[in-house]
């Protein structure tokens, strides 16, 4: 979810807590600190030591907004020595075991340095899964406006219960567990989260409920279990007066089990507003392939926030209303049509959950692809014109205040315009392949070929060089890592029209189509092409292409 940190201008998507040392023409002097680099590198503390699986225990007290738990971390073990463990302050680690033996360890700001082993000590060590427990507590973060900034919400439903959930994309999980805090370091095998709340109430996870208990103490304990690799950040406990009802459908790689967890007062409006969710899958499944989470089931919660897509737990906030908040972000009167909660976060399971950056630099991976899907879902419901209007009508919110890729190593995500100026990149780029059945398998091949994986934004950017067979380089060099906008210069001089690029990475030389159907190639050189074959009194693009076009 934005999954992740989204604003809006006017209805942009702002990014909470970003900063970003590139600019177009240098270095912004913009300082990082320690912190900044032990949360968003792969440091020696992450090396030696791969998580294959989590297993949390959290209590949550309500009354006075603490938390108490465990965290039972299972990794395979190639020479950890000392490790870093991430607990942002002012969470506090009590103790880590392991086999029984106390773990010394001491507290560097977010960080935890833990002596797994003598790091001078010389010895033989025998790869293999090894497990450490983590027992924390303490008084998490609180969000004030919450996707927007990260951690934990405590408020109460219509009905004056509580209500209680967390959102800490880019802040970070470590915001309320302790973990290995990278998106690098997913758990192979899933993950475990018990939620222990009031037993009038109902904790909700992701993936499958496998046990629920009446402690017989006034709580309750829910455990959920999720099978595949997930993002730290997508694992979330909801507390509520929830109720469920399920639905089935048949999608690409066979029966889908749909579950819906509602506030006990939105169960009617639920089964109307979810209704959505069969054909959207059926969209997705047809543009990017499979849901990537069969084993999970797909899910969607109702959420004290506007939403995120907690993978196979979507955060649901949406005020089962159209558009976005009953806003159409594309200002088409598309973006109307469908609830913009459910399409777009459920995009990320495509692109964010089922394909991770390793780094939030590259969160374009993430959030262009799945603002992307928003024009996907538009086509297979209202055909191709629709989609394009509404991907173009979104560029009214792009900004260009800076880069989309961000900073590397120091968990600093780029601009906002991730989202709608990356989407109008894939959308120009699709207009460049010049063939939607390969733009479909290019991004089916995607999911496919990078499933359950990290990746840098870099091996995004070759494989779909290398499978449409096009130089898309400094097209991704234009849209990614500059804040121009290609311009398209062009003179009429009689029965001649001159033309070139400007204000572009040098060597760009994307060809576009004109609205005669005839292409043309330009360059930083000046070309000449005649007004008839223009097809009219100057250089008339088609609308898909982001560029500007400006007549000298």
């Amino acid at each position: 979810m934005v999954k992740n940190f989204y604003k809006l201008l006017g209805l942009c998507w702002a990014i909470i807590g970003c900063t970003d040392t590139h600019a177009q023409s240098g270095t912004l002097n913009t300082k990082f600190t320690r912190q900044d680099t032990l949360r968003g590198s792969y440091s020696e503390g992450r090396k030696g030591w791969d998580v294959l699986k989590y297993d949390i225990t959290i209590q949550p007290n309500l009354k006075v907004k603490t938390l108490s738990g465990k965290n039972k971390i299972t990794f395979y073990d190639t020479g950890a020595r000392v490790m870093q463990i991430d607990m942002q302050e002012p969470m506090i680690i009590d103790s880590i075991i392991c086999g029984g033996k106390l773990l010394p360890l001491t507290r560097e700001g977010n960080v935890y340095w833990v002596t797994f082993r003598d790091p001078k000590a010389k010895y033989k060590i025998k790869p293999g899964p090894r497990e450490i427990t983590a027992y924390f507590h303490g008084k998490p973060v609180e969000a004030k406006r919450a996707p927007w900034d990260g951690g934990w919400i405590w408020t109460k439903d219509e009905k004056g219960r509580d209500w209680v959930s967390v959102a800490c994309q880019g802040l970070g999980a470590s915001v309320w567990y302790p973990c290995k805090d990278h998106q690098g370091d997913e758990p192979d095998n899933g993950a475990l989260l018990t939620i222990i709340v009031p037993d009038t109430l109902v904790g909700v996870g992701n993936g499958r409920l496998v046990s629920e208990k009446n402690n017989g103490d006034g709580t309750a304990a829910f455990t959920w279990a999720v099978k595949n690799p997930i993002n730290n950040y997508n694992i979330i406990p909801y507390i509520g007066k929830y109720v469920n009802f399920t639905d089935n459908m048949t999608g690409e790689k066979g029966s889908l089990d749909l579950s819906y967890w509602v506030l006990d007062y939105n169960l009617e409006k639920a089964k109307k507003q979810f209704a959505v969710v069969k054909p959207m899958i059926e969209c997705f499944e047809s543009w990017m392939g499979p849901y990537p989470f069969y084993e999970d089931s797909y899910k969607l919660i109702d959420a004290p926030h506007l939403g995120m897509e907690h993978q196979s737990g979507v955060a649901y906030g949406n005020k089962y209303g159209m558009g976005y908040l009953g806003r159409d972000l594309s200002g088409t009167g598309w973006g109307l049509k469908f609830d913009f909660i459910i399409v777009h976060e459920s995009g990320h399971e495509w692109f964010g959950n089922n394909i991770t950056s390793k780094d939030i630099a590259d969160m374009w991976v993430h959030e262009s692809f799945t603002n992307y899907s928003e024009t996907l879902f538009t086509e297979c419901l209202f055909g191709k014109q629709a989609g394009s209007e509404y991907v173009i009508g979104t560029r009214k919110n792009i900004l260009n205040d800076k880069p989309i890729i961000g900073t590397y190593g120091v968990n600093s995500e780029g601009s906002g315009d991730m989202y709608y100026k990356g989407a109008n990149m894939l959308h120009t780029i699709r207009q460049v392949i010049d063939n939607d059945a390969a733009f479909k398998n290019i991004l089916r091949g995607l999911g496919k070929d990078f499933y359950h994986k990290t990746v840098i934004g870099r091996e995004i950017e070759r494989y779909m060089i290398q499978k449409s067979g096009k130089d898309l380089s400094h097209i991704f060099d234009q849209y990614l890592r500059t804040t121009n906008i290609p311009e398209l210069q062009y003179k009429k001089e009689g029965d001649i029209i001159s033309y070139k690029w400007t204000n572009v990475v040098k060597g760009f030389n994307m060809p576009v189509k004109l609205t005669n159907g005839k292409w043309i190639y330009p360059t930083e050189a000046s070309k000449k092409i005649t007004v008839k074959d223009a097809g009219g009194p100057g250089l008339s693009v088609v609308p898909d292409f982001y560029i500007r076009i400006k007549a000298l």
